[in-house]
């Protein structure tokens, strides 16, 4: 196995997209060399900011630089904001002797980037989403050792790697911890369960129309467990007796929420998508409407191979759910085989590859200054 450096900085954050695959290779790095000096580097605004520390890394803020999309003050103010942001990028790098900076797109990484390729630092990136970032697309241009965790991203020199998981995800036996997954969250073994998440930030559709459907999902016999996201959560109101209905705004172990699951709702956020096919799980997928459109071309292997459905966000209404979601909840063989196409193509490795790439850019530039 080839070395790994004495220091790394990981550039990402802002949402858990970013945030996940970064600690998922940190945690990947300490496990191979636990003296590893781990740095991450976000903004105090995003989700890192709590995220990081709490996972016993390091974390180093610089100012937020948002790219405008259109013309506005904020672009006239982009060459001075952007020269702020790399110049503490490069403290961080210095004063943490960073040997390797590995970026994960979003506001943070490119400032990062440029900062290495001032110093000579050898750069890794990992792009998650099928349709890369403007971030990682200019980082791409400074550097070999690219992954992407879609065949269909269309990055220069890219490897593909899949989606840096948790182990507590990666290594999930969903069978196994069933039982403690449905005690977990208050949920009954005699009924088929089904998931339905936004993600972080929850997704105002979902919610709605679940919250207009508690009745007729008891009624037939459905327990859900329905993460809403932080600040969106509601009472079910229900005039039946049935299946527990279960709301939280998140769950701070969402491997057991996966091991108690049969089906899934749930956007279409590229660790999402990954996490469930690396477990197995069916999902119906409701991609957010809005952005650059990649959470649509997120879904779109798996649910090629049969392991998902898409749906399109006006599409998914109450009605939705009673003509196709509640008849798939009853059809265990179906289910059955999309969860096995879904595992098809899920990926659980990807921490150990991604980290072989940082070990061989150190190498590689370890060479070079012999």
């Amino acid at each position: 196995m080839t070395a790994l450096p004495s220091s790394v900085l990981l550039a990402g954050g802002g949402s858990a997209g970013h945030v996940s695959p970064l600690l998922a290779l940190a945690d990947c790095l300490r496990r191979r060399s636990p003296d590893l000096r781990v740095t991450a580097l976000g903004t105090q605004q995003g989700l890192e900011a709590r995220l990081v520390p709490a996972r016993g890394y390091d974390l180093r803020t610089i100012p937020k630089v948002p790219l405008p999309r259109r013309p506005s003050g904020d672009l006239a103010q982009l060459p001075r904001n952007l020269r702020a942001a790399v110049a503490a990028a490069g403290r961080a790098i210095d004063e943490t002797g960073a040997e390797v900076v590995v970026g994960f797109g979003g506001y943070v990484s490119t400032p990062a980037y440029l900062a290495a390729r001032r110093r000579g630092v050898p750069i890794v990136i990992h792009e998650q989403n099928a349709r890369a970032g403007l971030a990682n697309r200019l980082g791409a241009r400074l550097t070999r050792h690219v992954a992407t965790t879609f065949a269909s991203t269309a990055l220069r020199g890219a490897t593909v790697i899949g989606m840096p998981l948790r182990q507590e995800v990666a290594l999930l036996d969903r069978d196994a911890r069933r039982g403690e997954g449905l005690e977990q969250f208050g949920l009954d073994p005699q009924w088929p369960t089904l998931l339905v998440t936004g993600g972080s930030l929850g997704a105002q559709r979902l919610n709605q129309a679940f919250a207009e459907r508690v009745d007729a999902l008891r009624s037939s016999g459905i327990q859900v467990l329905h993460l809403t996201g932080i600040g969106k959560e509601f009472e079910p109101v229900s005039e039946v007796s049935g299946p527990p209905y279960v709301v939280a705004a998140y769950a701070d172990h969402m491997e057991l929420a996966y091991a108690a699951a049969d089906l899934v709702v749930a956007r279409a956020g590229a660790n999402t998508v990954c996490e469930l096919t690396a477990v197995g799980l069916p999902a119906v997928y409701v991609p957010l409407p809005i952005g650059n459109g990649e959470q649509r071309f997120n879904a779109v292997d798996v649910v090629a191979a049969g392991g998902g459905i898409l749906v399109d966000d006006a599409d998914f209404t109450p009605a939705w759910i009673d003509s196709h979601l509640i008849p798939l909840m009853g059809d265990a063989e179906r289910l059955s085989a999309m969860g096995a196409a879904a595992a098809g193509v899920g990926e659980r490795g990807a921490d150990e590859l991604l980290a072989d790439m940082v070990a061989d850019a150190y190498a590689e530039s370890a060479g070079s200054r012999r």
